[in-house]
């Protein structure tokens, strides 16, 4: 499964807005979410229900969905609204078929019941075990950090920034680890796509120093990093398609790229301004996977 591949992509720089572009393949085996769960999945006993939460449209919680039976568990998910677009639906079925159990809430102000009835409907299952939402924890920064000192395998020379979408900041934070791992001076750039509440600079650098103290634990020693950049790329709000996205995902798409609206979509629109912030050559870190088609249960 790793490394995953990092492709040039010559004709989408310019039009992009930058001199020099090269994609992160994460969405070819199953979406970045997965270096996490292999974290936090990975010595559980079998049997064990894991508990997690997100959006409709959430990819870490298809993935948790998708993954732990692999170690032989279940999952059970509780979520809240999102705006309807096609790739939301698409990840809502995936998770519906999927997933144990998914208790979805009508309204934001309900989710606190859906995450009750979900910790309970896991305990009637077996043994519970919780995962922070969108995957953020120490443990899980670190399969990020794994896959960034993939790319001293893969560049000739370090690129001027590495551009993802910032929602959990686990992403970011494993990201920018790895970049002061390496002694680069790669600057990482984190499109918030999520609200400043969940999406700003001093929890991705928090989870950073949490994870830096895992490596510590085992015997690796990672220089502190340099805080990510984040640009805002929100729009009216999380799952809400921008007009910029959209032509990002159009772009892309002419290049046999898929984006998705809620994560890619608006992290590669804003590769234009952080081309004119001087960051020209740059890594995109596609963190997106088309869900696979539901499996027929007889």
């Amino acid at each position: 499964m790793w490394p995953t591949p990092l492709e040039p992509a010559p004709g989408l720089a310019g039009p992009a807005g930058v001199d020099a572009l090269w994609i992160k393949r994460e969405d070819l085996v199953g979406g970045s979410k997965v270096r996490g769960l292999e974290f936090l999945l990975g010595g559980a006993s079998a049997g064990t229900v894991f508990v997690t939460i997100g959006g409709t449209g959430s990819t870490h919680c298809l993935a948790t969905a998708m993954h732990a039976p692999r170690v032989g568990g279940l999952a059970v998910l509780a979520q809240f609204p999102q705006p309807t677009t096609d790739g939301a639906v698409a990840i809502a079925a995936a998770c519906e078929a999927r997933a144990a159990a998914v208790l979805r809430s009508r309204t934001h102000a309900g989710f606190p019941l859906a995450l009750l009835a979900a910790w309970r409907r896991a305990g009637a299952l077996g043994p519970r075990r919780w995962i922070p939402g969108g995957g953020a924890a120490p443990r899980a920064v670190v399969g990020h950090f794994l896959g960034g000192l993939e790319l001293a395998q893969q560049l000739p020379q370090p690129p001027d920034a590495i551009v993802a979408p910032l929602g959990s900041t686990g992403t970011v934070a494993g990201l920018s680890l790895a970049m002061a791992a390496l002694g680069w001076r790669t600057r990482v750039v984190g499109v918030r796509v999520a609200p400043r509440l969940v999406a700003n600079r001093w929890r991705a650098m928090g989870l950073a120093r949490a994870a830096r103290r895992v490596l510590e634990s085992v015997g690796v020693i990672v220089p502190l990093p340099e805080p990510p950049v984040v640009v805002n790329g929100i729009g009216a709000g999380y799952g809400h398609p921008t007009a910029a996205g959209e032509n990002a995902r159009r772009l892309a798409a002419a290049h046999g790229l898929v984006l998705d609206s809620t994560y890619s979509a608006k992290a590669f629109a804003a590769l234009a301004r952080v081309g004119s912030l001087g960051f020209r050559r740059v890594a995109f870190w596609h963190t997106f996977a088309l869900p696979p088609a539901p499996e027929t249960r007889l």
